[in-house]
């Protein structure tokens, strides 16, 4: 995704949506510090793989989450602000019910490393604002756009309570729209990795029942960033796998 260019734009003010009873109890159960509730997986053991996917939510993105779902595979979702606040489908609503975790990825795309301070703060601050209000979630984890990262970067994001997860497989969906090519870079990962993607492209979404399935095949266990720790990851620390 491009970085958009130009000053910081106002916050749009978050559309009035109802919430029923059902899912304001998902949103409750959500903020709770065992969420989601399944048996506690120690990947020191068992071969675990992390599936990340960036720049969402997109068009594509209701529809990786029902593979996602029919798998009983979880994942994490570094999310823009943007998305988030023009998405009509409230697909972070559907991450938070199903246990998938929620990482900041900034508000516009914009390379963070050559920002001033307030504008990093921006970028940050106001992602972290909106997902809590339309999820209830106070993200912890953060994935720099284009992974460009520095000292000044770091600080922030320790300030702002976020670990920095980059990754160790990259599958360059973004570059080549195969699915087929997609899918072969992703499964080359050893247990422990974290795998970019990116839920806006149609392609990647394609490739998904290829890599869930092959992992599964494999015996891989799909978890979050902070299942694959065992711990939450340190704020302003860069992780890039177990």
């Amino acid at each position: 995704m491009q970085p958009i260019v130009g000053a910081a734009p106002a916050l749009p003010a978050r559309p009035s949506v109802p919430i029923d009873p059902v899912h304001l109890a998902r949103r409750l159960a959500a903020m709770q510090a065992d969420w989601p509730e399944r048996a506690r997986i120690d990947c020191r053991k068992a071969k675990c793989v992390a599936l990340t996917f960036d720049d969402g939510p997109g068009d594509h993105t209701t529809r990786l989450l029902d593979m996602l779902r029919r798998h009983a595979a979880k994942a994490t979702f570094f999310v823009v602000g943007q998305m988030v606040a023009a998405d009509k489908h409230h697909n972070v609503r559907h991450m938070v019910d199903d246990g998938h975790e929620l990482g900041n990825h900034s508000w516009s795309h914009e390379q963070l490393t050559t920002l001033s301070g307030t504008g990093l703060r921006y970028q940050l601050h106001h992602t972290q604002d909106v997902i809590e209000r339309e999820t209830g979630v106070r993200m912890t984890l953060m994935r720099p756009p284009y992974g460009s990262t520095d000292a000044a970067v770091a600080a922030e994001t320790r300030r702002e309570g976020l670990a920095q997860i980059l990754w160790n497989v990259d599958t360059l969906d973004w570059r080549d729209r195969d699915a087929t090519t997609v899918a072969k870079r992703a499964i080359s990962a050893k247990p422990g990795s974290i795998i970019l993607m990116h839920d806006i492209h149609r392609t990647t979404v394609d490739a998904m029942p290829r890599i869930l399935d092959t992992f599964s095949h494999r015996g891989f266990t799909f978890v979050t960033v902070s299942e694959l720790y065992g711990k939450p990851p340190a704020p302003g620390r860069k992780y890039t796998e177990r």
